[in-house]
């Protein structure tokens, strides 16, 4: 269908009284035999779906407004309207509309608003029109009365509208104003103000072109100055006339688009700032004056984008270095209003105006307004970017990944973004959380494209991780290089807490890119510094950064975990907040009983060979104790491999295997599916990704080189240290003398600090991670001792299978001694 008289947009009204477009199509009218009567029916133009099927109910009122929209109402909080592309279709529409109805055409709507009283309906009957007083001034009371007593009644404002429109009432009123105003006639403006607000609530589109043409509508206005309500009236006038200017930043030649938008900003300030706010029953009355601005903004933005030297004007204006910062400044104001207005365009024409600011060099643009000084035009610019990024953040991503290939890193657009978002001055950092939400947007695999030759995701996160992520981690690294954070004020916490939220995300879609930087980046051990933190909401998101990691159940992770010994800021933290039942102690309980449900054997085992004598007392809460369980159902299993392989053969007897129950191989398998290798690269272990890392590697490799001692030699090491048998050696690694002996003191008493009954948490935070060399050997083999067996990853090289080896021959008195 070619005819171009029946092309239709459809709207729908939502509930912030906002028109939403529904689509393009073409409009047609027939009996539909499901709804049993005429219907109008409009198919989309690009597939031929069914945009809208609507019975033309006898009793529905439709109007008919600025000669090209029919709008009704399907049901009580549901308004529809039809936006025809030529006035031509709208007419046949109408008459189609009316001939069901048995109405005259030359209405502008058909049927009341509002069922009325039979008295009421008869009295109209027997009147057939409404004879308005002559508009002199001794009657104005008399016209104000009648204004107001015609609202209530549907058929009485459709009377009195039809009789202000042919009569020309509106400018002879306005002719009254100008007598009032200069008799200084107070009362007669104050009765002007009635009759005028009253016009407005009739909600009559022909009235309103009236009213807001250029001759009369700051006439208008004056007459709304006069509010009987205020003592003095407000000057309305004086604010468009003199303050409020109009600046053509790039001249435009068409008058008439030139004309529009004056109309519309002083429409807009009508509705804003002159009519008092609608009652809940004067809402409704005021709707067709939100239609006459947003469909004038949709004609603004149509005049605008089809004048192809006002755009390469202003855009070239825009990147001239020779332009100054006061025009500058302008010209970025005015490309932010008109992507406000663009919000009104239909989805079609919304991506074609994003195409032509893209061609024109939008992004490339904003670059070097980013780069200014100046604090709103900033501000301006990261509002524009943001309509960018949320309309089609493919755009925004391809940009950047191609000015990679000739820029620094360090003045990319994406790393402007995120200077900004660090360098926030807002002491709420309203600007930072702005632009936190557009970058995750940005590295959101779900809204990334696949076609058949590349895969944007691959693409994209392999840039940001090699150009961006360094710029985002930068205050967190900078923040934990000591045992506690080094800047610990609010401002400070609230950037690292948006930091920690955007790296959580990252971790929980990102796999493979985020898994290889979090281990070669040691970027967990730095994120549980700020554990230490006096701000709890801070503390809270590195717990949570570490329970999403946790919660992947990744080998990888785990090992890496264990190996540095990552438990620990999180144990201490637990024993610090003591008996206190609060969001810090759920959360971490919550965490271990995740590993104790999940049967998580490899942190299960690592918990309780480190931990278990700081948390053994804690039971107000089974998780600890469920632990302890499940590890040594794990070490029975182990000791006794023909027994574990007998259950296992009765349960396959009994009830089918869940994952749970997989061999460690199998989990291992699954653990490194091809999701994680989707960029064909090979996951490097985390044993050998780390070897260069004395931090974690240090008590490891020691062991290495010792494995081969005799048991005297041992046990010669274990008497040089200064560590209780019964406390965990691991634990202590980065607790000071004084705390080692209050702790170990503590561990061995009846109240545990954590427990409901103690007193309060000994210790000081301490450097996770950190290991002295006196004790890092005795270290090493007590948790490799803990260790022997629990775990087999076949990914692991031959020799550290033949290592392991070695190990599960330790006896099992030697292994009792170092964990008891």
């Amino acid at each position: 269908m070619t005819d171009t008289r029946r092309r239709v947009k459809v709207y729908t009204l939502n509930e912030d009284r906002q028109w939403d477009d529904r689509g393009t199509g073409h409009v047609s009218s027939g009996y539909v035999e499901r709804l049993k009567g005429m219907s109008l029916l409009v198919r989309a133009e690009s597939d031929g779906s069914l945009l809208l099927e609507s019975k033309i109910n006898p009793n529905t009122a439709y109007q008919k407004q600025q000669d090209t929209l029919i709008v009704w109402s399907e049901a009580e909080n549901y308004d529809l309207a039809l936006s025809f592309q030529e006035k031509a279709g709208c007419d046949e529409i109408w008459e189609k509309i009316c001939q069901v109805q048995g109405k005259d055409p030359s209405v502008d709507i058909t049927q009341d608003l509002v069922d009325e009283s039979e008295e009421e309906r008869f009295d109209d009957m027997s009147s057939p029109g409404l004879e308005l007083p002559s508009c002199e001034l001794s009657r104005l009371e008399e016209i104000a009365e009648l204004v107001a007593s015609s609202l209530p009644s549907p058929l009485r404002r459709e009377k009195l509208a039809l009789a202000l429109e042919n009569e020309g009432y509106i400018k002879k009123l306005l002719e009254l104003f100008h007598v009032c105003e200069d008799l200084e006639n107070i009362e007669g403006l104050h009765h002007l103000y009635e009759i005028i607000k009253g016009i407005f609530l009739l909600n009559r589109t022909a009235l309103f072109e009236v009213m807001f043409s250029e001759e009369c509508i700051m006439d208008v206005i004056g007459c709304l100055e006069y509010d009987p309500a205020l003592s003095q009236p407000r000057k309305h006038r004086e604010f468009l006339t003199k303050t409020a200017k109009f600046k053509e930043v790039i001249p435009i030649s068409d008058p008439e688009l030139k004309q529009k938008i004056h109309q519309t900003y002083r429409v807009q300030y009508i509705q804003d700032m002159v009519l008092p706010t609608p009652s809940v029953f004067e809402e409704n009355m005021l709707s067709t004056l939100h239609s006459f601005i947003f469909f004038n903004k949709v004609e603004i933005v149509g005049m605008l984008q089809e004048d192809e030297k006002f755009l390469t004007d202003l855009f070239a204006q825009l990147t001239d270095e020779a332009t100054d910062e006061e025009k500058r400044q302008e010209l970025v104001n005015f490309l932010k209003e008109f992507c406000a207005f663009s919000q009104t365009l239909q989805p079609q024409n919304r991506d074609a105006f994003f195409k032509t600011l893209s061609n024109m060099g939008i992004l490339p643009a904003l670059e070097v307004i980013l780069g200014m000084d100046d604090t709103q035009v900033r501000s301006a610019a990261t509002d524009i970017f943001s309509y960018l990024v949320e309309y089609n953040p493919s755009m925004v991503r391809e940009f950047v990944m191609q000015e990679a290939q000739q820029n620094d890193d360090d003045i990319l657009l994406i790393n402007l973004i995120i200077e900004h978002m660090i360098c926030d001055t807002d002491p709420e950092l309203g600007g930072a959380v702005q632009l936190m939400g557009l970058l995750r947007t940005l590295v959101d695999p779900e809204n990334m494209l696949a076609t058949a030759n590349k895969t944007e995701k691959t693409e994209f996160l392999g840039f940001f991780y090699k150009h961006c992520m360094h710029v985002l981690t930068a205050p967190l690294l900078a923040n934990t290089t000591e045992d506690k954070p080094s800047k610990d004020d609010f401002q400070t916490a609230q950037l690292l807490a948006l930091v920690l939220e955007l790296l959580t995300f990252c971790v929980e879609h990102h796999t493979y890119h985020i898994k290889n930087y979090i281990i070669n980046k040691d970027i967990l051990r730095r994120v549980l510094v700020l554990m230490a933190s006096k701000h709890a909401f801070l503390a809270l998101c590195a717990l949570r950064f570490k329970r999403k990691i946790i919660g992947l159940k990744d080998e990888f992770y785990n090992r890496y975990i264990m190996k540095s010994f990552l438990f620990e800021p999180v144990v201490k933290a637990f024993l610090n907040n003591g008996s206190r039942y609060n969001l810090m102690n759920s959360a971490i309980i919550e965490m271990f009983e995740f590993i104790r449900v999940e049967d998580i054997k490899s942190l299960t085992a690592h918990v309780i060979e480190n931990y278990w004598k700081a948390l053994e007392d804690v039971d107000y809460v089974q998780t600890f104790k469920g632990l302890k369980l499940r590890f040594e159902q794990q070490r029975e299993r182990q000791d006794n491999p023909k027994l574990d392989s007998m259950r296992s053969i009765l349960r396959n007897h009994r009830y089918r295997r869940d994952a749970r129950t997989l061999e460690d191989e199998e989990e291992m398998w699954f653990n490194t599916d091809e999701d994680d290798l989707e960029d064909g690269e090979a996951v490097v272990s985390p044993s050998d990704k780390t070897k260069n890392d004395d931090d974690i590697m240090d008590p490891i490799s020691k062991f290495m080189e010792r494995k081969k001692l005799k048991e005297s030699e041992e046990k010669e090491v274990l008497l040089k240290t200064n560590l209780s048998g019964r406390q965990s050696p691991s634990f202590k690694l980065s607790l000071s003398s004084g705390t080692k002996t209050n702790l170990t003191s503590q561990s061995s008493a009846t109240n545990m600090p954590g427990s409901p009954g103690s007193p309060g948490s000994p210790g000081s935070p301490g450097s996770p991670g950190s290991v002295p060399k006196n004790t890092s050997q005795t270290a090493a083999i007590t948790t490799k001792g803990g260790l022997v067996g629990l775990v087999d990853y076949p990914d692991d090289d031959e020799d550290d299978d033949e290592d392991e080896d070695k190990e599960e021959t330790l006896p099992l008195s030697k292994k009792a001694k170092f964990e008891s």
